[in-house]
C-alpha cells in the first residue's frame, strides 16, 4: 500500500500525543502553573495536529464530519468520538493543573482510559481489514498501543515506564513483522481465488485491466525491496527503542530526554512508514503484483 504522508504524521502524532494526555490525565505527572499549561498544550497539539493531518487524505475533506456518524460500523468514527470524548473530559484537567483548582484526578483517569480507546480504535482501523492480510492479527494494536504509550512515557520523563514500555514496542514490532511476513500467503489469496479462475487451470495477466493510472495503483499497490525493508527494520528497532532506552538510561535526565524524544520520533516514523509500504493489499493481485 502506498505510504501517504498525511496518514503516517496522524497515527504517530496523534499516537503519541494521546499516549502523554494518558499519563497526564492519570496523574503520573503532575505539573502546575505554567508547567501545567506548556506541558498540556504540548499533548494536545500532538493529538489535535495528528487527527487533523489525516483529513488531508480525504478526497474531500469536507466531508470528515460524516466519520462522526458511523460509529455502528466504523473504527474511525469510533476513533473519533473517542478523540473527542477525551480531549473534551482531559480538559477541566488541564484546567484544574494550570489555575490549581484541585478537581479529583478521577476526571484525569477517565480521560486516560478514552485516550487508550482512542490509540486502539486508530490501530483497529487497520487491523479489520481483512483485504491487507498483513494488517489483520491481533499484533496490529499491539505495535500501535505499545509505541504510542512509550513515546508518551518519554514526554512524561518517566525513565522506568518508559523503558518497559519502550521494550514492549520492541517485542510487538518483532511480532508483526514475523507475522505480516506469513500472513499473505497463509491467507491464500491467488489470482485464481481473486478472479475465480482458479478451478480451471493457472491464471495469468494477459494485459492490465487499465491503460493508465487509477486511484488503485496510486494507494493500494507499492512495492518495497526486501533488503530495503531489513534497513528500514533495523533503523526503526534502533531509533524506536534502543537508542531512546539508552538515552533515558545513561544520560543526564533532561538531555537524555531530549535524545530519547529525538531518536524515537525517527524510529517510530520510519515504522510506519513501513508498516503502510508493506501492506499487501489483495487487489494487486488483479495487476499481477502478488
Amino acid at each position: 500500500m502506498h505510504p501517504a504522508r498525511s496518514v503516517i504524521i496522524f497515527t504517530v502524532l496523534s499516537g503519541l500525543g494521546f499516549g502523554f494526555l494518558a499519563f497526564l490525565g492519570a496523574g503520573l505527572v503532575q505539573p502546575s502553573g505554567w508547567a501545567a499549561f506548556w506541558l498540556w498544550g504540548l499533548g494536545y497539539a500532538l493529538a489535535v495536529g495528528g487527527l487533523l493531518s489525516s483529513t488531508f487524505h480525504l478526497g474531500n475533506p469536507q466531508r470528515a464530519l460524516l466519520a462522526f456518524t458511523q460509529w455502528r460500523s466504523s473504527w474511525l468514527s469510533r476513533e473519533a468520538w473517542a478523540a473527542v470524548a477525551a480531549l473534551l473530559c482531559l480538559a477541566p484537567m488541564a484546567l484544574s493543573d494550570w489555575l490549581g483548582l484541585g478537581l479529583p484526578r478521577i476526571i484525569g483517569l477517565l480521560g486516560a482510559v478514552l485516550c487508550a480507546l482512542t490509540i486502539l480504535s486508530t490501530s483497529m482501523i487497520y487491523a479489520q481489514i481483512r483485504a491487507v492480510p498483513r494488517w489483520n492479527n491481533a499484533s496490529v494494536p499491539a505495535a500501535f498501543m505499545a509505541l504510542a504509550l512509550g513515546g508518551g512515557a518519554i514526554l512524561a520523563d518517566q525513565t522506568g515506564l518508559a523503558v518497559v514500555l519502550l521494550a514492549a514496542s520492541g517485542a510487538a514490532m518483532a511480532w508483526h513483522w514475523r507475522q505480516g511476513d506469513q500472513a499473505f500467503a497463509a491467507a491464500g489469496s491467488t489470482m485464481g481465488t481473486a478472479t475465480g479462475l482458479g478451478d480451471i487451470g493457472r491464471v495469468e495477466v494477459f494485459e492490465l485491466p487499465h491503460t493508465g493510472g487509477n486511484y488503485l495503483l496510486r494507494e493500494m499497490i507499492f512495492v518495497v525491496g526486501r533488503k530495503h525493508a531489513q534497513k528500514v527494520r533495523i533503523i526503526a528497532m534502533a531509533c524506536a527503542v534502543v537508542l531512546p532506552m539508552v538515552c533515558l538510561l545513561l544520560l543526564p535526565p533532561f538531555v537524555g530526554l531530549l535524545a530519547a524524544l529525538a531518536a524515537y520520533l525517527i524510529g517510530a516514523f520510519a515504522q510506519r512508514w513501513l508498516f503502510f509500504a508493506q501492506a499487501e493489499h489483495v487487489v494487486g493481485l488483479y495487476y499481477g503484483k502478488r
